[in-house]
Order: C-alpha cells, then sequence, then structure tokens
C-alpha cells in the first residue's frame, strides 16, 4: 500500500503574490508530490501551503520550496499579525495513510537535518518530532519571534537541533524554522437551525476539550471560579483533541459550530458530529447538516460511513464510493454546496490520471484484451475472473444481510461482506499488476548489451522482472482461493434465492486459480534459480488442486439446495 504524508509549510510571506508563485513552482517540479492549496493572508503576511504525496518526494518538495524561501524573503524587513520567526516559518509533516507517526517522525528529522546542514538554517524540532519536551510546543519555539533570535540562539538552552547556532548575516536573512510531525487537522464545521451566536458558542462549550469556564451558582452569570495562581477554572468539554466555537455565516445565513479535529485517531469525524448534535438537540436546537473546511483522509470518510451504516444495522461490505455516499449524507456534508469526493479526499485528489485497466467499461476491457498487444493477457483475465469469484459472493452476503426476517444476522454476514470486498479489491489491483509484470519483462530485455557488464546486467534485470513476473499470478492464486471461504458460507448459509451466485461465485474462483497457475508455469520455463521454480511449482499445483476440491464441494452444496 502506499504510504502518504502531508506537509503544511507556512511561508512569511502573503502579499507579494510573485515571490509564493516562485516558491510554489519548485513543488510543482516534484514527481509524485500534489500542490493541493496555497492560502495566502495579507494582515497576517503569510501563505500556508498544504501538499501531499509520497514521503520521499513530500521531503524533497518541502526542501526545495524552503531553499527558494530562503533566496527570496528577507526576514530583517518582515512584518505581520501573525506570529513568525523564519522566511519559511514552520514546515509540519502528518501522516495521512499506510504510514505510523513514528515513521513520519523519521522524514521530520532527515528533512529537518538537510535543511540545517545544506542551507544553514537554524532548525527547531517540534511537536511529535521535538528532541526535548520543552520544545514540543510551537510557540515555546517561537516565544520572542523573529526579534528574539539574536538572544536566544547562542544559549544552551535554545541551541537550534540542527543548523547553525549562531548569529550570522545568514540567519539574519532567513531566521529559524521549527521543523515537525503532527496529526492530520480536520477544519470541520457544523450547522444549526438558529441565527444565535450566543446559543452556538454554548453548544461548541459542550463539546470542545477546553470546556467552559467555570462559575458559582448560575453557568453563565455567576462568579468565575479561579485557581490557586488567579487562573480561571474550565470544566472540560465532551471531546479531547476538539477545539471550537460557535458563530454566525452571513453568507447562509446561519450559526455553525467551528471545530478543528487536531487528532482524528482520538475524536473522529463521526464523533464529532454526533457530540454536537447530541448538545444540539438538548438545547432544542436542530443540526442541519455540516461542512469540510479544507481536505480529508479517505479513511476518515470510509470510517464516518461504516459508523452511519452500522447505525442502521447495515451491512458495511458495500463498495467504497457507497460508504462515502453515506457519510457524506448522514453529516449533510453536501447541505450548503456540493461535496465532490474526487476533490475533497486526498487519496482520489492523487489518482493517476493514467487510465488503467479496472478504469475501463467492460466493451473496452474486452476489446483491449482481444487487440494485437500481448498484454492484459491471461494473468490479469485471471485475476479479474477471481475478483467477480469474490464480488459474487460479497453480493450474496449483502442480501443476506438485507433479508426481511434475519435481521438478527446483518452482522454476521456484514462481516463476510466486508472479507469478499477485501479480496475482491486486491484482485482488482492485480489485474493491472500483472500487466506491470509483463511490462518490466519486456523492458528488461531492452535493455543494452553492447559490453559484459551490460550484458550481466541484463540478465540480472530479466531474471529479477521474471521473479515478479512469477509472483504476481502467484498471488492470483492465493487471493482467489482465499474467496472460497467466503463463497461456501454463502453457498451453506446465505440466502437461498441467491445460491447459484455462489455456485458460479465458485466457478469463477476456480478458473482464477488454474488460470494464474499456468502462468507462473511458463513464466517460470526460463527461470535460472530452479529451485525457487520447483518450489513455486510444487505450491502452485497444491493450490490448484485444492481449488478444484473446493469447487466440487461447493457445486454439490449448491446443487442440493437448488434441487
Amino acid at each position: 500500500m502506499q504510504q502518504l504524508i502531508e506537509c503544511v509549510p507556512n511561508f512569511s510571506e502573503g502579499c507579494d503574490m510573485a515571490i509564493i508563485e516562485k516558491i510554489t513552482d519548485e513543488i510543482k517540479k516534484i514527481d509524485g508530490v500534489k500542490l493541493i492549496d496555497i492560502d495566502p493572508g495579507q494582515a497576517t503576511n503569510r501563505t500556508v501551503v498544504t501538499i501531499v504525496g509520497t514521503p520521499v518526494e513530500v521531503c524533497e518538495a518541502a526542501f526545495q520550496a524552503v531553499k527558494k524561501a530562503q533566496e527570496l524573503i528577507d526576514m530583517r524587513n518582515h512584518k505581520g499579525a501573525h506570529p513568525r520567526f523564519g522566511a519559511t516559518d514552520v514546515c509540519p509533516l502528518v501522516p495521512v495513510a499506510n504510514i505510523t507517526m513514528e515513521e513520519t517522525v523519521e522524514y521530520a528529522h532527515k528533512l529537518a537535518k538537510r535543511i540545517g546542514e545544506e542551507l544553514d538554517i537554524p532548525i527547531y524540532c517540534y511537536e511529535f518530532a521535538a528532541q526535548e519536551d520543552k520544545r514540543k510546543n510551537l510557540a515555546t519555539c517561537r516565544e520572542g519571534e523573529y526579534e528574539a533570535i539574536s538572544k536566544r540562539i547562542g544559549t544552551a538552552e535554545w541551541k537550534p537541533d540542527f543548523g547553525p547556532a549562531e548569529w550570522n548575516e545568514n540567519v539574519a536573512k532567513s531566521g529559524v524554522t521549527a521543523v515537525g510531525a503532527r496529526n492530520f487537522l480536520i477544519a470541520y464545521n457544523v450547522n444549526l437551525n438558529t441565527t444565535s451566536t450566543r446559543r452556538a458558542n454554548a453548544i461548541a462549550f459542550d463539546v470542545r476539550e477546553r470546556g467552559r469556564v467555570k462559575r458559582e451558582g448560575n453557568p453563565v452569570t455567576g462568579k468565575i471560579v479561579k485557581d490557586e495562581n488567579g487562573k480561571p477554572v474550565n470544566v472540560p468539554g465532551m471531546l479531547k483533541s476538539v477545539k471550537g466555537i460557535g458563530w454566525f455565516i452571513e453568507e447562509y445565513g446561519v450559526a455553525q459550530i467551528s471545530m478543528n479535529l487536531t487528532d482524528i485517531t482520538v475524536t473522529s469525524l463521526h464523533k464529532a458530529y454526533e457530540a454536537v448534535y447530541e448538545r444540539a438537540n438538548a438545547r432544542g436546537i436542530r443540526v442541519t447538516g455540516s461542512e469540510m473546511v479544507g481536505v480529508v483522509p479517505l479513511q476518515a470518510m470510509l470510517d464516518a460511513g461504516k459508523y452511519f451504516l452500522r447505525k442502521q444495522e447495515r451491512s458495511t461490505g458495500i463498495p467504497e464510493r457507497e460508504i462515502i455516499k453515506i457519510a457524506i449524507k448522514s453529516m449533510g456534508l453536501d447541505e450548503l454546496y456540493p461535496f465532490d469526493p474526487d476533490k475533497k479526499i486526498i487519496e482520489y485528489i492523487l489518482k493517476d490520471d493514467k487510465k488503467q485497466l479496472i478504469d475501463m467499461n467492460l466493451t473496452e476491457f474486452a476489446d483491449e484484451t482481444a487487440s494485437e498487444s500481448p498484454a492484459p493477457g491471461g494473468g490479469s483475465i485471471s485475476a479479474y475472473v477471481g475478483s467477480l469469484g469474490a464480488s459474487l459472493a460479497t453480493m450474496v452476503a449483502n442480501l443476506s444481510a438485507h433479508k426481511r426476517g434475519w435481521d438478527d444476522r446483518w452482522e454476521e454476514f456484514s462481516d463476510w461482506a466486508e472479507k469478499g470486498l477485501a479480496i475482491e479489491k486486491e484482485l482488482l489491483r492485480l489485474v493491472d499488476e500483472d500487466t506491470n509484470a509483463f511490462n518490466k519483462i519486456m523492458d528488461a530485455f531492452g535493455l543494452p548489451k553492447s559490453n559484459d557488464a551490460e550484458k550481466a546486467a541484463r540478465k540480472q534485470a530479466i531474471e529479477d522482472a521474471t521473479v515478479y513476473a512469477i509472483n504476481i499470478p502467484y498471488r492470483v492464486m492465493e487471493q482467489s482461493f482465499a474467496a472460497f471461504e467466503v463463497i461456501r458460507a454463502m453457498a451453506e448459509v446465505g440466502n437461498p434465492n441467491s445460491v447459484s451466485d455462489a455456485g458460479v461465485g465458485a466457478l469463477c474462483a476456480r478458473s482464477a486459480v488454474m488460470g494464474a497457475y499456468l502462468n507462473v508455469k511458463i513464466n517460470a520455463a526460463d527461470l535460472e534459480d530452479k529451485a525457487f521454480v520447483a518450489k513455486v511449482l510444487a505450491d502452485g499445483k497444491a493450490l490448484e488442486d485444492k481449488a478444484i476440491k473446493e469447487e466440487a464441494e461447493i457445486l454439490k452444496i449448491v446443487n442440493e439446495k437448488i434441487g
């Protein structure tokens, strides 16, 4: 699975868009990175840029942007309403998909080290990337802002984590940069059927982590309770890692609860929505919908969709886009304006524009297979047939979950549907991967062979590509065989009206295993690693035999039920 991270560098320039354009042009040059948003502010004299992509490429784009900002922005002349201490003021990395915070911190440290050493910019690491506790808080690192750097940088307490620890002309121009790793932040607003900012604020105070000021007696007009240091005591709200306030939006004529979800692993999108719904309802106010500001990770939307499906006691083993549609409708994300998943969900924004086999319609796929091109061939077709077997079993599971009179079994069949859908998704990925594997072999054969070194490199490339072209169809065999578990269960306990569909699923799964094995065998014929060949052929034959046996047993069940 592809790892994705977000980077949100803040540059100390918000008035001269020519400068910002030159900085962002550096980002656009890097493949594997998408520039999602550029948000300049004149009063703050600051621009927030959002980029997403694969980790190495995002770090490269960030480095080049920091380098260009150092060249174009002179902090000696900078004024703005927002706290700042560097041309690139902050540069946080944020895990988005298939990557841990620990891995993200490693990338942050490498980026910080490179900026410090190659550009001679002092670097403080903050939040999860902080190398000591007192530097976790960005405000502490930035205390006194740019004007305090000359006094702080030479002290033992505030020696930079990377880069120069002295005030010189270069540092005077560039200032200091804070490089961090933090959780994904979602800016999320919930719409209310009221125009009262005061009532919206009351709901915001109910749900946000900070809560509200504690008072004696009357919670609104009573005397504020203070601690031993004379500071107001707060009554915590319902949700951790949530900041919130109520406000009135002139454009739409409604009040909103405006929230920042600073850690969606602690408080999810749907949990925040439900908390506002509960507290609004308790105050006689109705939630009418919600609004997503900026972008959102796919998983957050899938989690929300599945949450609402479970509340309806419906199967969660349905296609991804259908789950997202449930999330949008359940939270009213399209109340104020359309919610386009392709423009709001990070993974969809980053999707390669190149058309893959699985993006084709049925006629296009059949015609492409029938063309003079040798790919897609039997391997891709086997993977596709296997995906159909898994999807038929998933269909039976979903029909069973929705069957009248079987309401108490919806969760049982939902679990089967999720399992079948995961197999289908992996096999669909392998449709294109098998064609890619064939292309790798062709590329290897096309390598130069004019001298001994080139011949040796070409030979090794062919061997490596061939191993890959064996492993892919073998993976198709494994996944297609895994579908039998769901197919058998649906033949045995699924909706009896759909038992023939389970039977067709078994035929597809067996054909996929046997077809993929043919590809394993033909690709293994010329491989020099005979030990590897012997093992993969023996394992493949065993899997083929088991698939044939599974198909026969499932068809016996199916035919007995049909009568």
